[in-house]
């Protein structure tokens, strides 16, 4: 999708009128109407109630405007960042993650990572896995975290932990109601699953894991990632199976059950191999300390780097 295009919307949600939200862009009235009907033909719904005045947005454009908010952050963090690393001469050391990491304990990483090593410039990329190995081998990232296991001989992983699975149903399903659900109880449920693309990714390993009990899954939607499903379950599109630590994004409208299989996914560092810098030295020493702050087990790859 066009930025300029979010931009339109998100002024045009924001002033509730179309005289105003043109006045504001500082354009013509006409060509904010064609980039509003463009984006929802590119939706494939409306996104705005014209009955009424001042306009209100439907219910699929709040959904939208949550994420081309974050859409447009990203763009803005990307620019700011690429700006950073072309006026700074430090030491720079990049991170590229998964988005269900920093539900974990990527952020604590983080900042015990910048705590020890403040002269270094450090930089977050969001990517998914895949992204992650071709990044790796072109040097634009340092090392990845990421939840996809793969085979690749230039790039190396160390599986951290595997972290357990659980359901997020809305919060007035049926199965809400149980503090434990089987995954044989989403047999006729409506499954949300994330990410759309690229695949393979942590979509596959859900698709597999209700396969493996004898659950053919029901898709109900294809999110493009993690927020959006979540979205979607809080909107009682359907059930989706997430990593545990996405229990701490609280809303309202969306409960977490245990499950009662057994059902973890992998967090994953990569980094590429032959690489030993003290840069990635130093974020092993930084998990293998909160690891064992933790009672996380340290793994044993981590020594080797």
């Amino acid at each position: 999708m066009d930025l300029r295009n979010l931009r339109y919307f998100v002024t045009l949600a924001t002033e509730r009128n179309f005289n105003r939200a043109a006045e504001r862009l500082n354009i013509a009235q006409p060509p904010l109407s064609r980039a509003i009907q463009q984006l929802e033909a590119e939706v494939g719904a409306e996104l705005i109630d014209r009955s009424t005045r001042p306009l209100r947005l439907t219910a699929v454009g709040r959904l939208f405007l949550d994420q081309a908010h974050s859409v447009l952050d990203r763009a803005e963090a990307m620019r700011s960042t690429m700006a950073s690393m072309v006026a700074s001469r430090q030491r720079r050391f990049v991170i590229g993650f998964v988005a269900s990491t920093i539900y974990a304990r990527l952020p604590q990483l983080i900042r015990a990572f910048r705590a020890t090593a403040p002269d270094v410039e450090l930089v977050l990329v969001e990517s998914s896995t895949l992204d992650q190995i071709v990044a790796l081998k072109e040097g634009r990232i340092d090392v990845g975290f990421g939840r996809i296991r793969f085979d690749d001989p230039e790039v190396r992983r160390v599986v951290l932990r595997d972290e357990p699975l659980i359901a997020a149903l809305p919060a007035t399903h049926p199965l809400a109601q149980q503090e434990v659900i089987s995954l044989l109880n989403l047999r006729d449920e409506r499954i949300i699953i994330y990410p759309r693309e690229p695949r393979p990714s942590y979509a596959d390993q859900v698709i597999s894991l209700l396969r493996d009990h004898a659950v053919e899954p029901r898709i109900a939607q294809e999110a493009r990632e993690l927020q959006t499903a979540i979205g979607l379950v809080a909107a009682e599109e359907g059930i989706a199976i997430v990593p545990e630590s996405v229990r701490r994004a609280r809303t309202g409208d969306v409960v977490y059950r245990e499950l009662a299989e057994t059902a973890t996914s992998p967090i994953i560092m990569s980094y590429k191999r032959g690489v030993r810098s003290p840069e990635l030295e130093i974020m092993a020493a930084v998990i293998a300390k909160n690891y064992a702050i933790w009672k996380y087990q340290v793994p044993e790859g981590l020594i080797s780097l």
